[in-house]
């Protein structure tokens, strides 16, 4: 009989289908001998109803009238085999994501087949089974409806009391690996958005509730996980210590991503179960009582950790009560929430934040927590009632537990280092996003944008709820006058009602002007910082413009005398970096980091996102990468100072209500003076190439040696051309004298020329790279370090025939260089003068006049 299936007929016909249906009817057991057969038959008909649903329907009412599914439910039972029930399960899902009749699939969901397939006691051990099976369970998801969703539920009374689909795929809703994980997802949300309500409420009852707050502790372990690396990495960085973070948040995001579609459903309740869950399972216990640093020493990964979640959080899931909750929990002092961590949630205790092990439900398909929880220490202390940055953070300890955990935030910004403030205002830029949170909100957290503000105040006075020059003019905030900062009282009593915390608000809450005036003083103390990288201020220079008017309006005479000794003390140091290694390039450095910053300043979104904050950059790299003394380093350091002058350049513009300019006010390129050793040679600004005919009128003759034992005769020159310059060797043309031809050409800016101690023929030069990485991209990976080898400098000892000619070639080098440095601060000039920047800058200037040519001596 086996071997009849396999003679030659025509596939696509009905013939074919009924003469595969008659022969797996005849099979009485499947073994090893005939299984082959059954596989094949299976495959086949699948195939066949496949295209009867598309091209003939007589097709699939002959699977139905020979009930086809059935025989294929009893072979399943026959089986001995893995083969078999692997092969059934692609069969009917390969049947079921294909069929587009709609009678088709109310056929295949009707006589509880598929609820039997579902609940089949299948071998799971067998990873390849269960992925057939994960994949079955969402081939069906995918075809609900109203319709076909009451097919596969058991009801009583009008009451859903069986779901057998949804309750076996949640099954394997925290199984270990990633794609059964990601299917079962897609599966719940298929049945969420059916909107079916009798299935909403068997979702939202017990004991199937237990499910989202299973998710959230799952999500809380994967955060754990992700602080023992971010942990682990600041403490032994390794190569493969990106990528494995890069990957865990990647999963955390996705599971803040599946949180959001979830709520988007609509199902009443869920939300609430999710954001109680969340708050009380991650933010009260976990990120926020973690906020605090325990040692100077500590690498503050707890911390960061929190400060990235907290973003995560409110950026993705949008629930306005758990926004709005989380706002109003950082008016409470920390003390309160490192108590809380030591009480119980939901039942069971919980010590996360702690140094023990978090306790977890007794639910085997949850992943067990590690170790490498969040640490704090918790000392007693009652509330604080004021701000004072100075007294928060001592040198040794970073944040008290006395204090509100929004004041801590600011402490960071004005005491902590680069990372803290760098997390912390992420925090407020995120918090300052959330549509989800009330003006009022915002307003108390004192970053409230003014013009919202105004906006708001203007629409008081033209409905007259009171005077109107009271409402616009008022020099304080008619919020808390009007009662609309009831809705922090309202978060207040929830939070108390519904978590048991219970608080005293602080002196600052009665007064409304007091909290913006914190955060601008905390922005204005950023800036004049000098141990905070330049991405940190950029980040700080968007959330300052996104709070202010154009104006400086709200910034008093303290705040404009700290911006501007700020700014000098980076113009000083700017104008040091003339005379430097990389003068050539400063300008075209200054010119790309304006035109970034300007856009970074006027986006409607930070300049990097919250996930940055667990990649830090270094601010130089590290001496074991770069020797002392080296060009790169040197570099590194020229650009980090260069956007640093930039942030504090525009802020400067900004505070005057003045526009930037789509450019730096310099002076533009000056003339080549006729004398110049670039003219005499013949060349121009576009600099020497090799192969290049050159005049020689000023050469040195000299040998050097490339290559050991191999010394060859040049000439020498150096050249200077505007704020270029070269170090130029050309050999000399037999039959062309005084002419040569260019054979090596190497920067003259940073070439750092000496005589040699022991020979007085020998000049030592440096021979640095023509660009900078970040000139370069596709070489420069801010999150990578650089390989040395790359950017080493090279190094020039020319021999010279007399100690006169050695002399010579360096008092040429060092006449050149000082006309290219010369060059470069001439420029400069206005833009290193405050007060001409700022003249030219006006509104009543165009663009086009920055460019218009000075004379060249200033």
């Amino acid at each position: 009989m086996w071997f009849s299936f396999w003679r030659s007929r025509d596939r696509f016909t009905l013939d074919h289908l009924r003469y595969l249906t008659d022969q797996l009817a005849k099979v009485q057991i499947v073994n090893e001998v005939n299984k082959d057969f059954v596989i094949e038959a299976l495959r086949s008909i699948a195939e066949l109803i496949t295209y009867g649903d598309q091209h003939d329907p007589s097709f699939f009412e002959f699977f139905m009238e020979k009930q086809v599914v059935a025989e294929f439910v009893r072979v399943l039972k026959l089986s001995r085999t893995v083969s078999i029930p692997l092969q059934l399960l692609q069969t009917v899902s390969i049947m079921i994501q294909n069929l587009r009749s709609e009678h088709a699939i109310y056929y295949m969901f009707s006589n509880e087949h598929m609820n039997y397939l579902i609940t089949y006691s299948f071998d799971f051990h067998n990873e390849e089974l269960l992925s057939y099976y994960i994949s079955f369970l969402r081939a069906i998801s995918g075809k609900l409806n109203k319709n076909t969703i009451s097919l596969l539920v058991k009801t009583r009374n009008d009451e859903v009391v069986s779901f057998p689909l949804y309750v076996e795929a949640i099954r394997f809703a925290f199984h270990e690996e990633n794609m059964i994980r990601t299917a079962v997802r897609t599966v719940t949300l298929n049945v969420y958005h059916v909107g079916d309500e009798c299935v909403n409420r068997y979702i939202t009852s017990v004991p199937h509730t237990d499910y989202f707050s299973n998710l959230v502790s799952f999500f809380r372990n994967q955060c754990m996980d992700l602080n023992r690396l971010v942990s682990e990495t600041l403490k032994n960085p390794c190569p493969d210590s990106t990528s494995t973070i890069i990957a865990a948040v990647d999963e955390i995001e996705d599971n803040l991503y599946y949180f959001s579609d979830v709520i988007s459903a609509g199902i009443p309740d869920v939300g609430r179960l999710i954001t109680d869950s969340i708050l009380m399972l991650l933010i009260f216990p976990l990120l926020l009582p973690s906020l605090r640093v325990v040692d100077a020493n500590d690498m503050q990964s707890g911390v960061v950790t929190s400060l990235y979640l907290l973003c995560c959080i409110l950026r993705i899931v949008k629930i306005k009560d758990l926004a709005n909750t989380i706002v109003v929990a950082l008016f409470y002092p920390l003390e309160t929430f490192t108590r809380f961590s030591r009480g119980k949630v939901n039942g069971y205790i919980s010590e996360f934040g702690l140094t023990s092990v978090s306790q977890e439900p007794d639910d085997d398909n949850i992943a067990k927590g590690n170790a490498g929880c969040l640490t704090v220490n918790v000392p007693n202390s009652s509330s604080s009632s004021g701000f004072n940055p100075e007294s928060v953070m001592s040198e040794d300890n970073c944040s008290s537990s006395n204090l509100a955990l929004r004041e801590v935030l600011l402490s960071y910004v004005t005491k902590g280092d680069d990372v803290l403030v760098w997390g912390s205002l992420s925090v407020l830029a995120t918090l300052l996003q959330t549509k989800e949170l009330d003006e009022s909100m915002l307003d108390r957290l004192g970053i409230l944008p003014q013009r919202k503000q105004h906006k708001k105040q203007l629409l008081q006075a033209l409905v007259g709820e009171a005077s109107g020059e009271e409402q616009l003019f008022s020099s304080e905030n008619s919020l808390m006058r009007d009662g609309s900062g009831c809705e922090l009282d309202v978060y207040l009593e929830k939070i108390k009602e519904q978590y048991g915390l219970s608080f005293l608000p602080s002196d600052f809450l009665m007064s409304p002007r007091v909290p913006r005036f914190q955060v601008l003083d905390a922005l204005v103390s950023l800036f004049c910082r000098s141990n905070i990288s330049a991405e940190t201020l950029w980040d700080g220079g968007w959330l300052l413009r996104q709070l202010l008017p154009y104006s400086e309006a709200e910034f008093n005479s303290h705040h404009l005398e700290l911006l501007q000794v700020s700014y000098k003390n980076s113009a000083t140091a700017l104008v040091k970096e003339v005379r430097g290694f990389w003068p050539d390039l400063l300008i075209t450095v200054l010119c790309n980091e304006w035109r970034k910053c300007k856009k970074a300043m006027e986006s409607s979104y930070p300049p990097k996102e919250p996930k940055c904050i667990l990649f830090p950059s270094q601010m130089l790299s590290s001496e074991e990468d770069i020797p002392e003394g080296s060009s790169f380093a040197a570099g590194e350091k020229m650009h980090e100072l260069v956007k640093v002058f930039v942030v504090l350049h525009q802020l400067q513009i900004f505070t005057l209500g003045r526009p930037l300019p789509e450019k730096p006010l310099i002076y533009p390129p000056g003339d080549l003076p006729a004398n110049s050793r670039a003219q005499t040679s013949g060349l121009d600004v576009s600099g020497p190439k090799p192969g290049t005919e050159v005049s020689l009128v000023n050469a040195v003759p000299c040998r050097i040696a490339f290559e050991r034992g191999k010394e060859r005769h040049f000439c020498f020159l150096a050249i200077s051309a505007g704020t270029s310059g070269w170090l130029v060797l050309a050999e000399e043309l037999p039959m062309k004298k005084l002419y040569g031809v260019i054979r090596v050409a190497a920067p003259l800016a940073g070439c750092n020329p000496r005589i040699d101690d022991k020979h007085p023929r020998w000049l030592h030069l440096r021979i640095r790279p023509s660009s900078l990485p970040v000139l370069d991209p596709a070489k420069f990976n801010p999150n990578r370090k650089l390989k040395t080898k790359a950017f080493v400098d090279g190094r020039w000892t020319l021999a010279f025939r007399d100690e006169e000619s050695c002399k010579s070639a360096l008092s040429m080098i060092l006449e050149e260089i000082n006309f290219l440095s010369d060059e470069v601060h001439r420029r400069l000039k206005p833009l290193l003068n405050l007060e001409t920047a700022l003249d030219l800058s006006g509104p009543e200037e165009d663009s086009s006049s920055h460019s218009t040519t000075p004379p060249n001596s200033v």
